[in-house]
């Protein structure tokens, strides 16, 4: 593709992007979601997503996970002051409190 119009490379590129964007928009199935719970012992609010958590992941199948900022450097750098942080796919989506048909929907959509 040497020889090839940057005309040309751009639109591959853009066809590619268009099928990223495709992907994403693509429904996962909520068997394959992961949901992580970040927070520590004797946390009240951590105790509380993570019963939101278990009754989500329950209902609709997904699995979860739960970390203790206090034994990893890194989540302890990254959200100390948000916790308790909840991901989904590895991608934050809440802290403090889990609102659970908020937490529903991203597994489902």
């Amino acid at each position: 593709m040497a020889g090839m119009s940057p005309v040309f490379r751009r639109s591959d590129r853009s066809d590619r992007s268009d099928r990223s964007a495709k992907s994403r928009r693509e429904k996962k199935d909520p068997r394959e979601r992961v949901v992580t719970l970040i927070g520590k012992p004797g946390c009240h609010l951590c105790d509380d997503a993570q019963a939101v958590i278990e009754k989500v992941c329950a209902e609709v199948g997904a699995s979860w996970e739960k970390k203790d900022i206090e034994q990893d450097a890194e989540l302890h750098r990254l959200y100390w002051e948000q916790i308790p942080v909840v991901l989904v796919d590895g991608a934050q989506h809440d802290f403090w409190r889990v609102q659970e048909e908020r937490l529903r929907r991203a597994l489902t959509s």
